[in-house]
Formats: C-alpha cells, structure tokens, sequence
C-alpha cells in the first residue's frame, strides 16, 4: 500500500531556512517530508558577499549547491528542496511560481517562515542562478579597483567590514563611511563601536557621524566618473563610486493577502516582523500550524544565523510534538547579541553584549586568523558538499 507524505514546507533556504529544514528532518515521523522551498539554484554565503565584492577570484565559491543538505538526517531520500518562489500562502498550502511534481501548489500540514529580510546590493544578489552572480561580482570588483575615491554609506557590519577590506587590500584609496547615529554598530554595547573606530584609524578609513548622504533620484553614477556626494548637513566628498551598505528590508511581502484575526496580529507594523508567540507560532489564533525564525520573526531577539538556528530548533520539537498529539511547549531564549566579524583579511573580532546583571560589562577577543576566501572550504563541508579540487567550487 502507498502511503502519501505530509508535508511539512519550510519557505526561505539561507541560514536559519536551511537550519529548521535539516532539524525538522532530524525528528518528524517517517509520516511527514520537510520541503525546502527557495527559488535561488545555489546557497548564498551571505556572510562572504561584502568580502567578495571588493576580492576578486572568489566570487564563484559564494554560491553552494543545495545538494548535501540532507546529508545527516535520518532518510535523505524522503525530503527535497523545491527550486521555486512562493507566490501566496493560504492557511493550508503555498502557491508555486512554476510546477514541482506537476503541481503549482504544495499542501502542506506545517510551514515555517525563514524568509529573512532584503539587503542593497552589493549584499545581495539581483539573479537567482549562480552565473549572473559570478558576473556581478567580477563587474562590481572592477569598479572597486579603478574608484580612487569610495564612500560607504551605512555602519552596520557589512559597511564595516567593506571599509576595513578596502583599506587593507587598497591603501592608496581614500575610504569614507557615512553613519547617519553617533556610532557604528548601534545595536551593540558602545565599547565596540570605540573598537572599529580605533581600527578605522590605524588603517586610514575616514568616518563622518551623524550625518546622512543625500540619495540622489536615479541613484549614483557607476560609470567611474568623478562626482560629488552632498550631506545633510551641506558638506560634500569627491568620489568616483558609493557603495549603499544600508538598513534591512523584511521579507514579509507573502502574508498580505492572508486574513488576519485582528488588524496587526500577523505583521507588527511597527518592524514589518511576522508577530510570533514564544514557541515560534504566529501569534494569531488562527494559524497554529504556521510559524517563522530567524530575521523575519519578531522575538526581540538579536537578528544573525546562531539565534536563528535556535529558533529552528525549537520549531522541529514543537511540530514534533504536535504531531504526535502533545502541547507545543518548547519556548526561545533570547540572549545578549553577540557577532563575529571581520575588520580586515587577517584580523577578526567575536564581540559579545552584556547580560542583564548590574555592572555587566561586554565580552571581546580578537583573532587573527583571517584568510582572503574566509575559509570558504569548510563553509562548502558545512553544507554537505566535499571539495576536493578548486574546479569543486564551480559546481
């Protein structure tokens, strides 16, 4: 007798996506599949794109196959990864941009968010297929090196590992971030933003505070030309290319046509965040079988992969035990926000918030074992894919 699988969909295949699917898998019943729904060909190693829009040569290693996500669960052969976009979801099922498995449509019992938020290039990617990306890259690292004037607008972490990069790689560059707060990554406990200002100084990045780079309509010019970027305060800096390193769109954009018990329940319209209970649930009554982690879900927890995958691992117990009848009780714990970034090739930084003690102070260490790929290989190993030969990478 042929039984037919339950679906349990997981929309959004970066990090946290990838994380809830391998964990879902790790613990449903033999009753139930987890479809990964994404509509790029390859993994994006988001983390990588600041580095290798300015690096040339390693482009290509930024886009992993999808293939060996499975490679630790209990039956691989069971679970898919559905190259395709979601174009609605209704209480039961998502609506496909193209058929999988002659459907445009996938039923599902379960589905999980992870749709996570939309960056400015270069951060992310215009093209869903690796190759147009690989040329992207490679476009936009030959306008890095003709610039000699760069400003970087933006001192959040892909702006300040761009500005350490450029200096480093290219010392006879002036480089000039704009940070529009009184310090670079507000997010974080002061002391951190003393540190990058202490590094921007040994490598000769010039920082503008409290101001903002006036955005002009049609955007900047990118074809090498000399031109002028004007400040709200009425200054201006010469430079031949900006690069936008801007704030976080979310990714919420599926839920519009889904009704909602009451206005606000499904998107905090503060944030734009999906409202989620503890236990990773929608906090609207009327979707118990829906839930969302990582950047997309509105915990009040700090937005970056390690937080996510702990997200997705309280969404597999809680379908679990769902599933098997029982009460979801598995709740997240949201610790203080901590970051491992790169302030150049070499030098690296893992910066952790205080706690909630009176008196608490942040933790911080430095390393020093940068590589121009950032290890790129066990990134690959990490997705289940061996690479035993530099052609590998283009896979």
């Amino acid at each position: 007798m042929v039984t037919t699988l339950r679906n349990v969909v997981v929309v959004g295949g970066s990090y946290v996506g990838i994380s809830a699917a391998q964990q879902l898998a790790s613990v449903l019943p033999v009753t139930h599949r987890v479809l990964l729904v994404e509509p790029h060909s390859h993994f994006h190693h988001l983390f990588a794109f600041p580095r290798f829009a300015i690096v040339a040569g390693h482009e290509h290693k930024a886009f992993i196959p999808y293939t060996g996500i499975w490679k630790d669960v209990p039956d691989p052969s069971i679970h898919a990864v559905v190259r395709a976009k979601v174009l609605d979801v209704q209480p039961n099922r998502v609506v496909l941009d193209r058929q999988w498995e002659g459907s445009t449509e996938i039923p599902f019992d379960f589905v999980t968010f992870a749709t996570g938020t939309r960056l400015t290039a270069p951060g992310t990617m215009e093209s869903d297929d690796k190759a147009p990306s690989i040329a992207y890259f490679q476009d936009y690292q030959a306008k890095v090196a003709a610039a000699k004037s760069i400003v970087i607008i933006g001192g959040g972490a892909v702006g300040v590992q761009m500005a350490t990069d450029l200096r480093e790689l290219h010392p006879d560059k002036k480089v000039t971030l704009v940070q529009s707060r009184d310090r670079l990554m507000p997010r974080f406990h002061s002391q951190f933003h003393d540190i990058i200002a202490e590094r921007f100084s040994e490598l000769g990045v010039d920082l503008v505070l409290n101001n903002r780079v006036v955005i002009p309509d049609g955007g900047f010019p990118e074809d090498g030309r000399t031109f002028n970027v004007q400040l709200k305060d009425g200054s201006e800096i010469e430079t031949q290319l900006v690069i936008r390193a801007t704030g976080q769109t979310p990714n919420n954009q599926l839920l519009a046509k889904l009704p909602a018990s009451s206005p606000d329940s499904i998107i905090n319209p503060d944030n734009g965040f999906i409202r989620v209970k503890p236990t990773m649930q929608f906090l609207d009554p009327q979707y118990p079988n829906m839930f969302a982690v990582g950047d997309i879900a509105d915990t009040g927890a700090h937005k970056a992969a390690r937080p996510g995958a702990g997200q997705a691992a309280v969404v597999a117990k809680n379908i679990a035990a769902i599933i098997a009848g029982l009460q979801p009780t598995d709740k997240i714990e949201i610790n203080p926000a901590g970051i491992h970034m790169t302030l150049g090739m070499v030098k690296n930084i893992v910066f952790r918030n205080p706690g909630q003690e009176d008196g608490a102070e942040p933790s911080y260490f430095w390393r020093d074992d940068g590589k121009k790929d950032m290890g790129i290989n066990g990134v690959w190993g990490r997705r289940g894919v061996t690479v035993t030969r530099e052609d590998d990478y283009k896979l």
